[in-house]
């Protein structure tokens, strides 16, 4: 593989939480109570695992933040540094708290997540604004809707203006249209099923229909669209080719975080000029691994796991 500059800047602008995650054999049903086998607190939130992604892989994360001023934020910042992740781009809220995410996690590797965004949702245009000089510089920005949108547009404007790439992860699922702004400055969109649904109206359930709704994002203005299915692979369509990727085998026992270490992966492959294929390849092999151990964050692998998987790794 090679290597172009692993030490390129990433810029990240997104949420920092608290995970409280139960596993349990199952997910509970509405109304009902299960005893859990364990339960771990940990550092967590979009932004957070993919910055922690990012410097897993070898590149320096510029992480433009909003924590809050008490003992989860303190928490928050010492988990972030042991990662690698500078924390020199955050700014602590004195009104409003960390943001905390409650996760219940089965056996099987199935999550369902409450957010309570505290803190995350005052990051502002006068943050980004005060950060712009470190995200001219970043090759590559990753951005997720556990923040305010205005916000990341006007990070995205920044990296766009510089040269960069700008890749969106839609989630949480949008509950309402995005604004035509955003297909204008994001490069990249990466949703999972669940948030195609909400892009498109119907969620994909193969790769087949994975494919068909990439290519429906890019009829609609995104110029590269990558449908994430989890175990069954992804799609991925721009104005010239498409195409799908089946997944990795591996032995999955916690989901929470894969999505974030796509993102991180594929910003790194992107970063360090990686085609497409190739960079998808790396996202795919980066969000597999991170399966097989519990944990949001501290679940993500580090540059030398993943290029050792990939010379071994089986499709499903």
């Amino acid at each position: 593989m090679t290597r172009h500059d692993p030490a390129a800047p990433i810029a990240i602008v997104g949420s920092v939480n608290m995970d409280v995650a139960a596993y349990l054999e199952r997910l509970p049903r509405p109304g009902e109570t299960l005893a859990g086998t364990d339960y771990r607190l940990g550092l967590g939130g979009k932004g957070a695992n993919q910055a922690v992604a990012v410097a897993r892989l070898g590149h320096t994360p510029i992480f433009v933040a909003r924590l809050g001023q008490d003992d989860f934020g303190h928490a928050a910042a010492r988990a972030l540094s042991s990662h690698g992740v500078d924390n020199t781009y955050f700014f602590y809220d004195v009104a409003s708290p960390t943001g905390i995410a409650l996760i219940t996690v089965a056996m099987s590797g199935e999550n369902a997540i409450a957010i309570v965004p505290g803190a995350n949702a005052n990051l502002s245009l006068a943050d980004v604004a005060a950060r712009q000089a470190d995200l001219g510089k970043s090759r590559v920005l990753l951005l997720q809707l556990e923040t305010p949108l205005a916000t990341s547009l006007a990070a995205a404007r920044i990296v766009h203006a510089a040269g960069g790439t700008v890749i969106l992860d839609p989630a949480p699922a949008p509950a309402q249209a995005l604004p035509p702004e955003v297909l204008q400055l994001v490069d990249v969109v990466t949703p999972n099923e669940t948030e195609s649904a909400a892009l498109l109206g119907t969620a994909p359930s193969d790769l087949c229909e994975g494919l068909a709704a990439a290519r429906t994002l890019v009829k609609r203005g995104f110029a590269t669209a990558v449908v994430k299915l989890g175990a069954r692979g992804l799609a991925y369509a721009t104005a010239k080719t498409a195409d799908t990727m089946p997944a990795f085998k591996v032995k999955a026992i916690d989901t929470v975080a894969a999505g974030d270490c796509f993102n991180g992966g594929l910003a790194h492959g992107l970063a360090e000029g990686m085609p497409l294929p190739e960079a998808l390849r790396f996202a795919q092999a980066t969000a597999a691994l991170s399966t097989t151990l519990q944990g949001a964050a501290s679940a993500a692998p580090t540059l030398a796991e993943v290029e050792t998987f990939l010379t071994t790794a089986q499709t499903v």
